[in-house]
């Protein structure tokens, strides 16, 4: 009995089976013949209907090539193929080579050279959209050739001490001849009308803006001209970076100027925020005055100044322009790090003084002119001719001048006896000459303060007189009491 209902179940079974393969497919939806708590994965039963239909725009990683070899070119390919032989050449442009020896490897070199320049070319000429799979390979590639480890700086490792970086040669980076084309299709794809903002950050993100602004400490002039064409597009296009890639920067500057004043991109980094802070809405924002007060100004204190002190005071100009009541704030900044022994700096400084009291309304002038005519009264006598000469132009600006004589009864007290002091004393012409010059303007400005402020100098110079006398008569009667003793003295 028992075998019979086995073999009967098997029959049934079998039957059952037989059907259903045999059965033709329903068309319509049905899914009301199925248990509606059965979940069914259709994608997961293989051998069943007919095989998924591949999407030739949604390519798939090929397999890692194991060498470098030529590939047919994109424009001779269909174009259902493009995606699939884009990758393929992406591959091609992830191998590295060691550009120390130029005869080496040649062949793979340039072959790798003729594929990134195709590559920049189809970016270029929008022969076809991309997929995002390909943008996120192509990202990858990008980040392989152009994150590296940087050369150690010309000082390091030498035993010798930082030399001044105005005075070194340049270093030029061997691997340039690939590295170029590397940054010019990553600057393509960025401007590229093509690019969905949307899909790009997936790829360009927090990290790889970290990385590409670790990049602007490279040696090579070059390379950072680059960089900073791609960050300043970056930065255009992508606005949800936009507060990131100014922290970041932020970050970079606190580390040059209190850790390491040591940094090959300060001035391109700068060039860069000269254009943000173009576009900088009014009424300024705290956070941009912050950025002011915390990083420009402060920037004014390294000693290698001068490699980026242009493109520093443009960006100050910029925030005076925009904000004529900052000039308070920017002024005093400046006489905080005012160089004490360092007389090139100081020339750059009164430059760009003159710039920034160019911009400044006389209220803001007001708060400040004491401090300011102090400092510039010791630059008239400083022994320094450049210095000396250059704070004496600042009497050749208009504006100036009308901030000076509408304030002349607080400044021309401060300034008189550093003016008489060059006229008597100092050791160069053309500094005698602007001085005189100066001199004669105060007195057609405001004759009757002119006089007083000579005739409280010769009082002063009178009373300092006869303070040189009592010194000297006092010193005269100690050598006598001294030479009155000499015999008594025993000298041993």
């Amino acid at each position: 009995m028992f075998k019979k209902i086995i073999k009967g179940s098997r029959k049934h079974s079998k039957s059952d089976s037989t059907d259903a393969s045999s059965r033709p497919p329903r068309s319509g939806n049905t899914g009301s013949d199925l248990n509606p708590h059965l979940v069914v994965n259709h994608a997961s039963r293989p051998g069943q209907g007919a095989p998924p239909s591949t999407n030739s725009s949604s390519p798939m990683v090929p397999p890692p090539m194991s060498a470098v070899e030529p590939l047919p070119l994109l424009r001779d390919t269909p174009v259902s193929e493009r995606q699939n032989l884009f990758m393929r050449k992406l591959q091609i442009c992830c191998f590295l080579f060691d550009f120390t020896d130029v005869l080496k490897s040649a062949r793979e070199k340039e072959i790798k050279r003729q594929t990134l320049l195709e590559l920049v070319d189809y970016i270029q000429s929008g022969s076809g959209k991309i997929t995002e799979i390909c943008q996120e390979e192509m990202i990858k590639m990008v980040g392989i050739n152009i994150f590296r480890s940087l050369p150690p700086a010309s000082h390091e490792n030498t035993g010798q001490g930082a030399s001044d970086p105005e005075e070194e040669e340049p270093y030029l980076d061997p691997t340039w001849p690939h590295l170029q084309i590397v940054y010019e299709l990553l600057l393509r794809y960025v401007v590229s009308s093509d690019t969905d903002t949307k899909v790009a950050k997936k790829y360009i993100d927090h990290s790889f803006i970290l990385k590409l602004l670790d990049l602007f400490d490279s040696e090579d002039p070059r390379e950072r001209e680059l960089l900073k064409t791609i960050l300043h597009r970056i930065y255009g296009k992508f606005m949800v970076h936009r507060p990131f890639i100014r922290k970041a920067i932020n970050n970079i500057f606190y580390r040059f100027i209190y850790e390491t004043e040591r940094h090959s991109g300060t001035g391109e980094l700068l060039e860069i925020l000269g254009s943000i802070i173009n576009g900088f809405a009014l009424p300024m924002k705290e956070e941009h005055k912050l950025f002011l007060v915390r990083a420009l100004i402060p920037l004014h204190k390294p000693k290698p100044i001068a490699m980026y002190h242009q493109q520093l005071s443009y960006c100050i100009i910029q925030f005076v322009e925009k904000d004529y009541k900052l000039a308070d704030t920017v002024i005093r900044g400046l006489l905080k790090y005012w160089p004490l022994t360092n007389c090139q700096k100081e020339v750059l400084f009164l430059g760009e003084l003159e710039e920034v009291l160019e911009a400044t309304q006389s209220a803001e002038f007001q708060r400040c002119m004491v401090p300011l005519f102090r400092q510039i009264a010791r630059c008239l006598n400083s022994l320094h001719f450049q210095v000396a000469e250059r704070a004496l132009f600042l009497w050749n600006n208009e504006h100036i001048v009308n901030l000076i004589a509408l304030n002349r009864q607080v400044i021309l007290p401060i300034i008189f006896e550093a003016l008489e002091r060059n006229i008597h004393g100092h050791w160069n012409q053309a500094v005698h000459g602007l001085t005189m010059n100066v001199r004669k303007m105060f007195m057609e400005m405001d004759a009757d303060l002119f006089d007083e402020c000579q005739r409280e100098f010769a009082e002063k110079e009178a009373r300092a007189q006869e303070v040189e006398e009592q010194r000297e008569m006092t010193w005269k009667k100690l050598a006598d009491v001294a030479a009155e003793r000499g015999d008594n003295m025993v000298t041993v």
